[in-house]
């Protein structure tokens, strides 16, 4: 194990060690229902990745509970323990969606009796008619393009334990469903995946990582998420063809060489530039970071000192 100024720095190795395997809860033909387009995850990655993050984060919830306990004694009453709240950031096509499924199912597991729920923070972004009238379509995924005081202030009302309604975000239509939502019905565990979810926006006084309990950062070398999202974006044409309303249909039934061309650009000219603008930036507010290679294979996790 090394150690850096804020964090220590345990290789796959040593980490699958902390914790004493138990009974596989997931089969692979579950895993690959949970992962995404493109992504890869297997029974040993769950053993010795995330079986020992699931009792992580017990632990961090247990230290939550017990201070909200004393809270309630401190002052002569009692306080419900308000919902514990997992953030999971990192950049587009380095698998967050993944590790956020899988999370929700290993905790519902190791905790039967709560409520866990996930959402994405893609339902906060401004519908692409906001987004075309402010002239920043180019920017969508920048900070701009997403409503964060209502993702704020969606947060503040799960822990204060109100019912919510989020709104619903289609990458098949690659838009906000005009409409529709997902309810959030007093969770015990929430679980809130996006590039955003530990950055500061400006003119905040109130952050989205202010209302998390434990924080999760997905890292991955540049040029390697480059080569998944532009895999992703091959996997997307071909199965978009087979459905007019897809977003990506009209790239699927053109010039194939084209269309890759122009995911090169939209990946230096926006992806790129958002991740190491506004993405990377955060990683060190994470209390997890868990670093991927080659073919999403988890080798290195960093646990914040403090």
């Amino acid at each position: 194990m090394k150690e850096s100024m804020n964090y220590y720095e345990i290789p796959r190795s040593e980490w699958q060690s902390f914790y004493t395997k138990e009974h596989m809860p997931l089969t692979q033909k579950e895993l690959d229902s949970i992962k995404s387009l493109n992504d890869q995850i297997s029974v040993q990655d769950v053993e010795d990745i995330y079986i020992p993050l699931t009792h992580l984060i017990h632990l961090y919830m247990k230290e939550f509970e017990s201070l909200t306990l004393s809270k309630g004694l401190f002052l002569h009453r009692y306080v419900k323990v308000p919902p514990f709240i997992i953030g999971i950031a990192g950049s587009v096509a380095v698998g967050k969606s993944t590790v956020a499924r899988l999370l929700q199912e290993l905790l519902s597991r190791l905790f039967s009796r709560r409520n866990v729920q996930l959402i994405t923070t893609d339902g906060f972004l401004y519908p692409n008619a906001v987004l075309e009238e402010r002239k920043i379509m180019n920017r969508k995924g920048f900070p701009e393009s997403y409503d964060m005081q209502r993702l704020i202030q969606t947060l503040n009302e799960v822990k204060t334990g109100k019912d919510v309604e989020i709104p619903i975000y289609s990458h098949q239509i690659y838009d906000i469903v005009p409409g529709e939502v997902e309810k959030l019905e007093q969770p015990d565990i929430l679980i809130v995946e996006g590039i955003n979810t530990l950055q500061l926006p400006a003119n905040e006084q109130i952050y989205v990582s202010d209302f998390f309990d434990f924080s999760i950062f997905i890292d991955a070398e540049p040029d390697l998420i480059e080569k998944w999202y532009l895999e992703r974006f091959e996997s997307l044409l071909d199965t978009a063809f087979l459905d007019p309303k897809n977003y990506y249909y009209k790239y699927a039934i053109g010039d194939r060489q084209k269309a890759l061309a122009m995911s090169r650009t939209i990946w230096k000219n926006v992806n790129l530039k958002n991740l190491e603008e506004f993405i990377l930036p955060t990683r060190g507010r994470a209390d997890v970071i868990l670093h991927k290679q080659e073919s999403h294979i988890v080798d290195q996790i960093s646990l914040r000192k403090h």
